[in-house]
């Protein structure tokens, strides 16, 4: 997960390449976003709108995308730390272009209504850093759960979505843990799940995520980052042997060359050709499983 270790990487990979954050956070903000993706194979038009949930703990402002026919089985979607943003509005749309009627949810409702942070923020900015991680910490284990069966439930309700068809979750950094713990929330409707840099995920905590495993029927994909991988090798393990004692299908890869935040398009240490092939392996995870 985003912390002192991860930014130190990044900000030595940035030097590397003789960025610097101002730089940076000046090219994110002027990018266009859309520019950086390459075209979906068949493409399916969408049609979008930002919507309103209403959740035990208040309403949550969040971004909904979907093919423009028909129903189709739905995908809800946990950003990282800088939360919903213009980059994964765009990482959903591109996900509804292949078939899915994706749910972009704002993890931070409870304090603040998306974007919580201006375009081009990075997470290696002093500024950002103070408004994210006091509302990332206000969210724990009892707060996923509630929230992904509010949102689960959420989508079953709409006519773009095939309810005869499994859902399928993604998370980003900390958005790994809400992933497995939506999972386990709702095991009758979550089929397929795939986290991207996602930390905290094995831990020796009581209410580390791998230990809801057991009440789980989803089939998992996790893309680590090699330097998450080099700050916690164990946690692969504990994944891959939880996973072959509940019997579930999973795919747990270190991808090499890559840093935390990795498979973000608007990320300081953005992998292009890691994160396509993450990308397609989510896709063939879902094609699979949500079937």
């Amino acid at each position: 997960m985003c912390d002192e270790i991860t930014q130190k990487d990044a900000d030595k990979y940035l030097k590397r390449n003789g960025v610097s954050r101002r730089k940076f956070n000046k090219l994110s903000a002027t990018a266009a976003l859309a520019a950086m993706l390459p075209p979906v194979a068949n493409a399916q038009p969408v049609s979008e709108r930002d919507v309103e949930i209403t959740t035990p703990d208040g309403v949550a402002d969040s971004y909904f995308v979907y093919p423009s026919m028909g129903a189709h089985a739905a995908v809800l979607v946990w950003p990282d730390i800088l939360g919903l943003r213009p980059a994964f509005r765009e990482m959903g749309k591109r996900l509804a272009r292949s078939g899915y009627a994706v749910l972009v949810v704002n993890p931070f409702y409870r304090d603040a209504r998306s974007p919580v942070v201006k375009m081009g923020a990075s997470f290696g900015d002093t500024e950002t850093r103070n408004i994210v991680l006091p509302m990332a910490r206000n969210l724990n284990a009892d707060t996923h759960f509630t929230d992904a069966r509010a949102f689960v439930a959420w989508l079953d309700q709409q006519n773009e979505v095939d309810t005869s068809r499994g859902i399928g979750t993604t998370g980003y950094c900390m958005g790994g843990p809400m992933v497995m713990r939506t999972a386990a929330a709702v095991p009758d409707r979550i089929k397929a799940g795939g986290t991207f840099h996602g930390g905290g995920l094995a831990t020796d905590s009581p209410d580390s995520p791998h230990r809801l495993i057991p009440q789980t029927t989803a089939a998992m994909l996790h893309a680590v980052a090699e330097n998450d991988d080099e700050n916690d090798p164990d946690a692969k393990f504990k994944l891959r042997e939880a996973y072959a004692a509940a019997r579930l299908p999973a795919e747990v890869e270190v991808y090499e060359g890559t840093l935390h935040g990795w498979c973000a398009i608007d990320s300081q240490v953005y992998h292009h050709e890691q994160a396509e092939r993450a990308w397609s392996r989510m896709l063939a995870l879902f094609e699979d499983a949500l079937a």
